[in-house]
């Protein structure tokens, strides 16, 4: 798995739905442990994580998936793990962080246990579903304290029975903030992720670009390729604005400061057929949370039914999202940022 960039692209999806799997879940963080040459202190811990988050929720909602990924912390790669079910919820969060609180006659040591093996960990558990959040590195690489601006987390998953994700995305932080890109490759499997390797390539090179001059060099970039459905944002902290241009179905919507604005995105293919490329300016509200996400997931409208989850880890809010909303017949991917809460 490449992580020579932050962060890796896409994710692979666990399902735990009896005992006999628990087991294959610790052996699929194994082998991503070992792939990033961890140490065996690391690995171990990231062995304990999962095994404890598979056990937990086979034990409290019946069944579930696991996301397992990487990101970047401080430079070092970190494993990501998002634990994601449809079961009943936790009435008292903060009860059940508890060693000794247990509402399944269990030691009561579950979720205490994560939370101390983990470097990052978070949580959000309503009715119909909970949802956790860790990452896991060597210790002397622990995630520093946030000081960006804007904080971004994602979720990007194959459709089931393909091996390569058709969906990418990628960030570039900025002075006061950062760039996102989400590509969506045309179709699925092998030649939609092919574009959109080559889509976050070109995203690369062209760092610094403003978003419509981006979308016009990745349409360039893509002409080799079956193409591609793009969208790049920037977001100004200091002049507390958001920038988008976009081309074919990648929809992005910013939350807070009023009604949801829902960005302008172009009809139209990268590589193949752009009508028109222009760039939007949008207003960036304290604690504004942009969502920006492929049609392999269901348009988001008002997220009011989800009491504090935009508060949350931007990971955790792409991660419930894609439970909540993937289509499940195609690529899906969920990115989230947020600006940091001082």
């Amino acid at each position: 798995m490449d992580v020579s960039g932050m962060p890796v692209r896409d994710m692979a999806v666990v399902l735990v739905e009896d005992s006999s799997q628990v087991a294959g879940a610790r052996r699929a963080a194994a082998g991503l442990a070992r792939a990033l040459g961890f140490d065996e202190a690391t690995s171990g811990r990231v062995a304990l994580a999962v095994t404890e988050a598979a056990t937990n929720l086979l034990k409290h909602a019946g069944r579930g998936e696991i996301l397992l990924g990487t990101a970047r912390a401080g430079g070092h790669a970190v494993i990501e793990i998002l634990v994601l079910d449809r079961g009943p919820g936790m009435a008292n969060v903060d009860r059940c962080l508890e060693d000794g609180y247990s509402t399944a006659g269990s030691a009561g040591t579950g979720l205490g246990a994560l939370r101390r093996v983990a470097d990052t960990f978070d949580v959000y558990s309503r009715p119909g579903g909970t949802a956790l959040l860790l990452r896991v590195g060597p210790s002397a690489h622990a995630p520093p304290a946030a000081t960006s601006a804007v904080l971004v987390g994602g979720v990007s998953v194959a459709v089931a029975g393909e091996e390569q994700c058709g969906d990418a995305w990628d960030q570039e932080p900025q002075a006061g903030g950062l760039a996102v890109l989400v590509v969506d490759g045309l179709g699925h499997g092998a030649t939609a992720a092919q574009a959109a390797r080559e889509c976050v390539g070109a995203f690369r090179r062209h760092a610094g670009a403003p978003p419509a001059a981006r979308i016009t060099a990745l349409h360039k970039a893509l002409r080799a390729t079956r193409g591609a459905a793009v969208a790049v944002a920037e977001i100004d902290a200091h002049r507390r604005v958001v920038r988008f241009a976009g081309l074919g179905n990648v929809a992005g919507s910013v939350y807070g400061g009023g009604p949801v604005r829902h960005l302008v995105s172009h009809h139209g293919t990268a590589g193949h057929s752009a009508h028109r490329i222009a760039e939007y300016t949008y207003p960036w509200p304290p604690h504004a949370v942009l969502i920006i996400h492929s049609d392999g997931v269901a348009s988001l409208r008002d997220l009011a039914s989800y009491p504090g989850l935009l508060q949350r880890d931007p990971g955790l809010v792409a991660g419930v999202l894609y439970r909540d909303f993937s289509r499940r017949r195609d690529d899906a991917t969920v990115v989230v940022a947020r600006g940091r809460v001082s």
